[in-house]
């Protein structure tokens, strides 16, 4: 299914403040982990992020993508890594990983990631 990602952020961004609200020690908890995890280390927050978008792929995760996407883009990451990570999650997840890595590539795009150069009618054909 296709979305308007930047709809689905700030729709899921209200949600999510609402929990923030009701389950105060849950939330706090998550955003701990969230930053744990996200510190610079032996990986970058870049490479976080690219493995995190790769779960949610396989994930099958809308919000997974818009969030991850649009921290992707913030960061810095190139089409060209964006692309690997894509290869890396359609090999481990198969075809329905496929199909959730073109929406991931629409929600990048989305966000100002970059795009590809204007392809050929001919080769826009499904697999």
């Amino acid at each position: 299914m296709s979305h308007n990602y930047q709809d689905l952020t700030a729709a899921l961004g209200g949600k999510l403040a609402e929990l923030r609200r009701e389950i105060p020690d849950t939330m706090k908890g998550f955003g701990q982990m969230n930053r744990a995890a996200h510190a610079d280390g032996a990986l970058s927050n870049k490479n976080k992020e690219l493995i995190a978008i790769a779960i949610g792929i396989a994930g099958r995760c809308q919000g997974c993508l818009a969030f991850h996407s649009k921290a992707l883009v913030e960061l810095g990451c190139t089409r060209a890594e964006f692309l690997e990570m894509l290869q890396v999650a359609v090999y481990m997840g198969g075809g329905p990983s496929l199909m959730t890595a073109a929406e991931a590539l629409m929600a990048y795009e989305s966000f100002g990631g970059e795009r590809a150069a204007v392809v050929d009618k001919a080769e826009a054909c499904p697999v």
